[in-house]
């Protein structure tokens, strides 16, 4: 039976869905109880586009094995690709009271609440994940936007910090620790990281504008017209090239 399962593996990792959908129906005619093979099946329909049936055989792999816990990660991804938040809670929910411990499943729920604007729900759940994993940087960086998101600047300044001792390679990282610090009213470290975030992605086009409006705000008008003049350089709308042209002159009569 195994080499009728990798059959249809093979078939899903080439992309041939419908007829990995046929191979994995097969094995369930010998084996109706295999809740993998019905996981399987599931995301086979789901990368062919079938909504209906990939939600009826994730909701079997669920009922023949409520310990499953890709089946839920997999549903909670169907519904919330289709929109579906309160689904895509639910679904996080009942799988995070089933497996407790299951730390992904806890992030996956605080990243829906996320996005549903349920910020202090988004809150216990990654702060739960950090209890269990106090190095997962991903969980310090989410942790930071929902903080900067409440408007509570130092706390989303400590979260992203903590996730620089981690990762050095990452724009948008060093981008919202930049806005944190800017929200903070401390403009220096805030035109520190925007420079980092330019170090890291030179064509990251947000950090050119805004580190240029903080030399401008600090009256370093020379800097302030460098990184305008490399934010015109990138493909913008040609209004905003213009706005920007023209402030450039205006500092330039300044110097």
């Amino acid at each position: 039976m195994s080499e009728k399962i990798d059959k249809a593996m093979t078939l899903f990792k080439e992309r041939k869905y419908k007829e990995a959908i046929d191979a994995f129906s097969a094995v369930l005619e010998t084996e109706p109880d295999n809740a993998d093979v019905y996981n399987n099946l599931a995301v086979a329909y789901s990368c062919d586009g079938n909504f209906e049936q990939a939600e009826n055989y994730f909701t079997k792999a669920l009922e023949l094995d409520p310990q499953l816990a890709q089946a839920y990660i997999n549903l909670s991804d169907l519904y919330y690709k289709a929109g579906d938040l309160a689904s895509a809670v639910g679904t996080l929910q009942k799988g995070s009271y089933e497996l407790e411990n299951n730390l992904a499943i806890a992030h996956l729920l605080a990243r829906v609440y996320i996005d549903d604007q349920r910020w202090e729900d988004a809150i216990f759940e990654l702060e739960r994940v950090l209890d269990g994993e106090p190095e997962n940087y991903d969980a310090y960086y989410d942790l930071g936007h929902v903080m900067f998101e409440l408007g509570d600047y130092e706390s989303a300044i400590s979260n992203f910090e903590n996730v620089t001792e981690y990762r050095q390679d990452s724009e948008l990282l060093y981008y919202s620790l930049a806005q944190a610090y800017e929200a903070n009213n401390e403009i220096d470290k805030a035109i520190s990281n925007y420079l980092k975030s330019i170090a890291v992605n030179d064509k990251f086009t947000l950090a050119y504008k805004k580190v240029a409006v903080l030399f401008m705000a600090r009256n370093d008008f020379e800097d302030a017209i460098e990184y305008f003049e490399e934010y015109t350089n990138f493909d913008i709308p040609q209004e905003e090239k213009d706005s920007v042209a023209k402030l450039i002159e205006r500092i330039k009569a300044k110097v």
